[in-house]
């Protein structure tokens, strides 16, 4: 039986490779996380959102209570429950749920890359980056980041260039950070999806295995 707040951890585990992040400092029911990037300065992952209700408020409290700027996430599949008790803290959501999402890499399509462009592949101890650029201008089209933590990847960082979409780019990064992964010993990817990847994701056969739900003190919300 999958438990949630394991995949968590696996998750953050990998994400903090993926980022080159410091190790998270893990109590009975989050792990924190010294990010020092894209607006946040501490990032709190709930681990215990549907086991024990109550962690959500208590942690909400933390973030409400931090010196520095802390961003609480609580993955879940009780949403609105959540949600409900993320707001009645005081704290803002930010965007649309986002998805906690998995798939076997030897399950991993491969689909052909569109004519023009070409696909490199960087390891760096145990994070691969994918490049994909115009094979006439070396124009970056699409790239995209996984960690490696044992054997699970973890995707990063998934873009593609506003004037080459539409052209099956983030489909080849994702097969080529899997074939990548697969050769650094990953035999289970994961990643979080925004609402915006998470049809991408959904078509290449990841599969939802709860909600992301990110939140701040309001005067936050903006960063």
């Amino acid at each position: 039986m999958m438990i949630l707040g394991d995949l968590v951890r696996r998750w953050q585990e990998g994400w903090g490779v993926a980022r080159d992040l410091p190790a998270g400092v893990h109590g009975p029911d989050s792990v924190s996380v010294r990010c020092d990037q894209n607006g946040r300065v501490v990032e709190v992952f709930s681990t215990r959102a549907d086991e024990d209700p109550e962690s959500v408020p208590r942690l909400a409290a933390q973030v409400l209570s931090a010196t520095e700027v802390t961003w609480l996430t609580v993955t879940t599949n009780e949403p609105a429950r959540a949600a409900a008790a993320i707001e009645a803290s005081g704290l803002e959501i930010f965007d649309r749920p986002e998805w906690l999402m998995g798939i076997d890499l030897a399950a991993h399509p491969a689909p052909e890359l569109a004519a023009g462009y070409k696909a490199e592949t960087e390891v760096n101890g145990g994070v691969a980056t994918v490049r994909i650029v115009d094979s006439a201008t070396g124009e970056l089209a699409a790239s995209g980041n996984i960690g490696v933590n044992g054997t699970d990847a973890i995707a990063d960082k998934i873009a593609t260039e506003p004037a080459h979409r539409r052209r099956g780019l983030g489909s080849v990064v994702m097969s080529e950070l899997a074939i990548a992964a697969r050769e650094l010993g990953a035999t289970t990817g994961l990643l979080i999806a925004s609402a915006d990847g998470q049809r991408l994701y959904t078509t290449l056969g990841w599969t939802k295995h709860a909600d992301v739900l990110i939140s701040g003190v309001p005067a936050t919300a903006s960063s």
